[in-house]
């Protein structure tokens, strides 16, 4: 199986990972984004008592906010370094994650249909194919089983705000964390589900207030979006 990873995204990635748990460090907006996320997700679904697999879960910030709200949750990613810290941190919060170096396509092979909530975030942009991620997802949820994706809109406002902004004039990321050319527009999003037999629910943009230094979701997904699918039975 050819594994869906592109090894500069990794490596860029793996070189920032002992960083994960540090909320002042590259990795700030995703500690800030945390808990919105994790509550529109809970809201959605219900995570307590519920199967989750965390697709791409780096240091497994959303897994273990995941496991907090009483779900069994399995993290997955492709960075070993990533996934050490991850399970490090395991001893720290005492959490209950099991993660797993496997590809999302490889899984899907091996348990389909397993899981009640399959989240992928801020994921689909950093990958080679991202329609075959968003298959492999809808393959590892069981019959009526939930999945959540965010990525980002590709238009000039994104290029602008999470480019240039982010990455130059803020300073909130590292330059280069983000390739504009890999930036997904919801209707090719919500084109790839329908064709794995996903129905999409709920579209919902994020967005960044530099002033008071706030996410908030809303309605305008011309930069940050989430998207919550339901499998069809």
């Amino acid at each position: 199986m050819t594994i869906n990873a592109d090894q500069g995204e990794l490596e860029k990635f793996s070189q920032l990972a002992h960083r994960w748990w540090d909320p002042s460090s590259d990795f700030k907006p995703l500690h800030d984004i945390n808990p919105l996320r994790l509550e529109w997700i809970d809201d959605r679904c219900g995570l307590a008592g519920k199967r989750v697999l965390d697709v791409g879960c780096g240091g497994g910030l959303l897994s273990e906010g995941m496991c907090e709200k009483g779900a069994t949750v399995t993290g997955i990613d492709l960075s070993d370094k990533a996934l050490s810290v991850a399970r490090l941190h395991l001893l720290e919060s005492g959490h209950q994650v099991d993660y797993r170096k496997i590809a999302a396509e490889e899984l899907a092979a091996e348990c389909a249909g397993s899981y009640d909530v399959v989240t992928c975030m801020e994921m689909l942009e950093h990958v080679p194919d991202p329609a075959s991620t968003v298959a492999a997802c809808a393959a590892l949820a069981g019959p009526g089983g939930h999945v959540f994706f965010s990525t980002i809109n590709r238009n000039p406002k994104a290029y602008l705000l999470a480019v240039i902004g982010a990455e130059y004039v803020l300073r909130m990321l590292p330059r280069g964390t983000h390739d504009y050319a890999r930036f997904i527009k919801p209707s090719e999003l919500l084109r790839w589900a329908r064709r794995v037999g996903l129905d999409g629910l709920d579209l919902r943009g994020m967005s960044y207030n530099p002033l008071g230094g706030r996410y908030t979701l809303g309605r305008d997904t011309d930069v940050n979006y989430l998207l919550h699918c339901v499998k069809n039975v």
